[in-house]
């Protein structure tokens, strides 16, 4: 009752004591296995990058105009956004919510579902906008030309971070069970990885591939960073709205997602 009593006298939405409670604590407990979280999330990519990069590029010197070190060490900062985001918010999220209960406890205190979502996203995404510079780096050690739009680039990760964050936690809140994740893994987030333009330009993939590419988020992330890189274009304003839109509507569809769930 005094809990009840108490959400109702809360005034507005997305309060910021709420946000920062639950980020305060995604801190606190990331500080206990932050080393496990980093070599899964930056490692992978890292590995994608250094074998495609070297493997193919001594089969295939240019792609697109650039150096296919180069091609591929922009377009892996997508992967591990992917990889740091999406991810741990499936798995996360319902280990939360399904063994652990760690969401009851949260939403007992003064913290709705829209604002533990919300703070859950926040953070997924500002780890995935450190992680995803990780490429980055490695591929500047291997010959990438620095430039000033590289400072950008965690920026368009956190955008892009966010928007998978949300449709992992999404999935969570749709999911009966764990072992539904792997339908998401494999029919879903496979195929997109595929065709974000990280590895190959997709001019040469059939029509209906270039087309699922193109609206694709994960190719609207490769292109920022690849730009951010080499110089930017005159629809990258547009590319970025894209990010926002895909981000702001996974948002609520995964606060309607997990309320469900929750509910439930």
């Amino acid at each position: 009752m005094a809990t009840a009593s108490a959400r109702a006298a809360r005034l507005g939405r997305l309060e910021r004591p709420a946000l920062t409670g639950v980020l305060v604590r995604e801190v606190v407990n990331f500080s206990s296995y932050w080393r496990s979280a980093t070599f899964s999330s930056t490692v992978e990519p890292t590995i994608y990058l250094l074998a495609f990069g070297f493997g193919f590029g001594s089969l295939v010197s240019k792609v697109a105009g650039y150096s296919y070190v180069q091609f591929v060490g922009t377009g892996t900062v997508a992967t591990a956004v992917l990889f740091s985001s999406a991810f741990p918010a499936m798995f996360g999220t319902f280990v939360k919510y399904q063994f652990q209960r760690t969401y009851d406890a949260i939403l007992a205190a003064p913290v709705d579902t829209e604002e533990l979502v919300s703070a859950e996203a926040l953070w997924i995404a500002s780890r995935a906008g450190i992680y995803g510079c990780v490429p980055l780096l490695v591929a500047l050690a291997f010959g990438l030309p620095a430039a000033w739009g590289m400072l950008a680039v965690p920026l368009v990760a956190f955008l892009a971070g966010f928007g998978w964050a949300c449709f992992g936690i999404t999935v969570a809140g749709f999911a009966k069970s764990i072992e539904n994740f792997s339908y998401i893994v494999s029919a879903v987030l496979t195929p997109l990885f595929l065709v974000a333009g990280t590895f190959f330009p997709l001019s040469r993939l059939p029509r209906w591939a270039q087309v699922v590419g193109e609206v694709n988020p994960l190719r609207r992330c490769v292109e920022l960073v690849r730009h951010a890189a080499f110089g930017w274009h005159a629809w990258d304003v547009a590319r970025v709205g894209a990010l926002v839109a895909f981000g702001l509507l996974m948002w609520r569809v995964a606060i309607y997602a997990m309320t469900r769930k929750l509910i439930d």
